[in-house]
């Protein structure tokens, strides 16, 4: 047995026990690539090196980004935005059966979209709109299961935190600029689904409705909504038609957070001290996050594994299609125990040379890479997302999970959609020539 393959197996088997034993999933990481080393180079070597790796691999102007927009959705979750999205979807689609649903979904793809961030969406949105489901007897269950899986579209419309970290994994082939145009068809497509299923739900158990608004009392919601709806428009467009970079981008969204809320009067001078620790600790641990994984994908590349791992899947799948269903297979699997930053660094080096062999563009493979992996925030036993929704909505864990069963069955289906109908994710890049 080569030294390559003993390496592997130690690996896996190491990080698989790790994981078990419930060992952060960071740690875990840096542990498993530390050991492995250990087989082919003295300690010390190994280690010096593990140590440059987890430097230089987080030495990038392009991850300068992430903090920035860790930064302004934590600003946003303070200062009256959300509650102003709120409101403007509940004028706009609140009259429909079952109108709070659609403003759940409507709200987490604004809010989600605006921050970049699932868990503030899924938090804010849902601290919002819980007590008044369940003051409309809507089912707790069922609302907590909407708005967990409904927060995770903003992590495909743009500004999306982890589509920078693909850009960064992929090593330059799917740019920044091209996954950020690619996301929003996708996302609005899994937000449209997800509305579809609601009103399935709403007409057949005959939710109740909102009384009709006035059209004065929409265009003042819209009025309220505007000026952070325009934030999309200003940070995206402007890093799209390349006025700026996505790290520039992230210090305009915010310098454009911070001067919305002031003027809203929802947060106060001596509050910013507590935010900017807040989302420090935030950065703190996805940046540690990122440089560990960052050093398993050096790992991986010493060894020679995706090499190995592409070699064997190309022999073994002669359809393309097959192909994409293991690989999607593969990372609903890895997603449920996984979270999804080291999820991106790890199996991006080692799938996306497998997928460019059959001929899948990049920038497709990165949307449905992530699509994929938002699943997995919504599953036991890591599902970040199940657990903040089921902590705002007060609802246990395990009565979440059946009617969360069709919203996950729904996110499947617009996977198998956007893998194999290539055109949703590469419309929009292809238009605007990225």
């Amino acid at each position: 047995m080569s030294v390559a393959t003993i390496a592997v197996i130690t690996l896996f088997v190491i990080l698989l026990v790790l994981l078990l034993l419930k060992v952060p999933v960071s740690y875990s990481v840096g542990i498993a690539t530390t050991i492995t080393l250990l087989i082919s180079l003295p300690w010390l070597p190994a280690v010096t090196t593990i140590m440059q790796q987890m430097t230089t691999g987080i030495d990038s102007f392009a991850l300068l980004a992430i903090p920035f927009f860790i930064l302004a959705g934590d600003i946003m979750n303070s200062g009256g935005i959300a509650n102003r999205l709120v409101n403007f979807s509940k004028s706009l689609v609140g009259s429909f059966p079952g109108g709070l649903l659609y403003v759940n979904i409507i709200s987490a793809m604004l809010f989600g979209a605006v921050s970049g961030s699932a868990a503030a969406s899924a938090s804010a949105i849902g601290g919002i709109l819980s007590k008044r489901m369940e003051k409309e007897n809507y089912p707790k269950p069922f609302s907590a299961s909407l708005n967990i899986t409904s927060s995770t579209v903003g992590l495909i419309i743009p500004p999306s935190n982890i589509l920078i970290v693909f850009a960064l994994a992929s090593a330059g082939t799917a740019s920044v600029e091209a996954l950020f145009l690619a996301g929003y068809l996708p996302g609005i497509l899994l937000g449209v689904a997800f509305i579809i299923w609601a009103a399935i739900v709403a007409v057949k158990r005959i939710f109740p409705k909102e009384d009709s608004v006035p059209l004065k009392q929409l265009w003042e919601d819209f009025r309220k909504a505007i000026l952070s709806i325009l934030m999309i428009i200003v940070v995206v467009g402007g890093i799209v038609f390349g006025v700026f970079t996505a790290t520039e981008g992230a210090v305009i969204a915010v310098v454009y957070a911070l001067i919305l809320s002031l003027v809203y009067r929802e947060i106060k001078v001596k509050d910013l001290g507590a935010i900017i620790v807040k989302s420090s600790k935030t950065v703190a641990v996805v940046m540690f996050l990122i440089s560990t994984s960052m050093a398993l994908s050096w790992l991986f590349a010493y060894n020679e594994i995706p090499q190995m791992i592409s070699s064997f899947m190309l022999s073994s799948f002669e359809s393309p299609i097959f192909m994409l269903l293991a690989i999607n297979i593969t990372l609903l699997i890895v997603g449920t125990f996984m979270d999804m930053t080291p999820a991106v660094l790890i199996f991006t080096p080692i799938f996306l040379p497998i997928v460019t062999e059959i001929g899948m563009n990049p920038v497709h493979f990165g949307i449905v890479m992530v699509l994929n992996l938002c699943i997995g925030l919504c599953t036991p036993p890591v599902g970040t997302l199940l657990f903040i929704g089921s902590g705002v909505s007060g609802v246990e864990v395990s009565k979440v999970i059946k009617p969360l069963l069709p919203f996950l069955a729904v996110m499947v289906f617009v996977l198998l959609l956007v893998t194999f109908i290539p055109q949703i994710s590469l419309f929009l890049p292809r238009l605007f020539g990225k």
